[in-house]
């Protein structure tokens, strides 16, 4: 299976660069399902109704979120009933929407994917290693799912390494977002998990993580806010990671990043 991952999609520029971008990216890779965290897509803040459905026109099968879920308020009754959008699993019992979903791929295979939100320097939620293992408990990988994703959406390295590590031989991939700034460490672990710290953003990177940079610089060197934040609107790169997955065990193959427009190298995976 060939499964496409785009990081968090930052405002406008994210947005335009994705939808735009998707369809070439398509023709050439052609990936089985693609995920996109779209947590920052409307304003830099959570999601609305009309551009999920914006993402899902363009080619998009499943959408996560993060911390951010919730900004737009409308978007609640929208969770509750869209079971291919995802915020993290390790929020409350009652909050709206769900953390996993299972999809059918256009070829028939199946695939899980988990949303899971860490802890250090973010909202205090439960714990994610244990709600991932309770996810992944009687849900083998290769038997009763053709591939699983996980996306670990947090400030450390160290944590979302360490749940890289902690889910080895279980799942297809974990995939780390919400730094907004693209790793150089993708890999498959020992156990055949493929591996990447942060996917990076989809959106202007002359900015400060997506945002217009007056406002970052201002409270940084005078320590007083100037007024909100706001993304940066200039041409966008959409990031992303690549991965394939072997049809018999559904543990990964290969692993790369994926990088388009805008002003970083471009990356395409190898061969394509």
């Amino acid at each position: 299976m060939k499964i496409l991952y785009f990081g968090d999609v930052v405002g406008r520029s994210g947005r335009d660069v994705l939808v735009a971008q998707l369809p070439k990216i398509r023709e050439r890779l052609s990936p089985d399902f693609i995920v996109v965290n779209g947590e920052n897509a409307a304003g830099g803040f959570g999601i609305t109704e009309k551009i999920a459905e914006e993402f899902y026109t363009a080619g998009t099968d499943c959408i996560v979120l993060g911390n951010h879920s919730f900004d737009q308020k409308e978007i609640m009754p929208f969770l509750e009933k869209d079971a291919r959008m995802l915020r993290p699993i390790n929020y409350p019992k009652d909050t709206p929407g769900r953390g996993a979903s299972v999809f059918k791929t256009r070829r028939g295979k199946s695939i899980l994917v988990v949303q899971v939100m860490a802890r250090l320097f973010m909202d205090p939620l439960d714990d994610p290693f244990a709600a991932v293992d309770k996810m992944l408990v009687g849900n083998p990988l290769g038997r009763k799912y053709d591939a699983i994703l996980v996306d670990i959406h947090g400030e450390i390295t160290s944590e979302k390494m360490s749940m890289g590590h902690f889910c080895d031989g279980r799942v297809s991939m974990v995939v780390g977002s919400h730094t907004h700034v693209p790793t150089a460490d993708a890999q498959i672990f020992p156990g055949g998990t493929a591996y990447q710290t942060d996917a990076g953003m989809c959106g202007d990177y002359n900015s400060v993580i997506g945002m217009d940079k007056e406002e970052p610089l201002r409270r940084f060197t005078r320590k007083i806010p100037g007024g909100r934040f706001t993304p940066a609107l200039g041409e966008g790169t959409a990031c992303g990671v690549f991965v394939q997955t072997d049809d018999k065990t559904g543990l990964a193959s290969y692993i790369s990043p994926l990088r388009v427009g805008g002003r970083l190298i471009e990356i395409w995976p190898e061969g394509s």
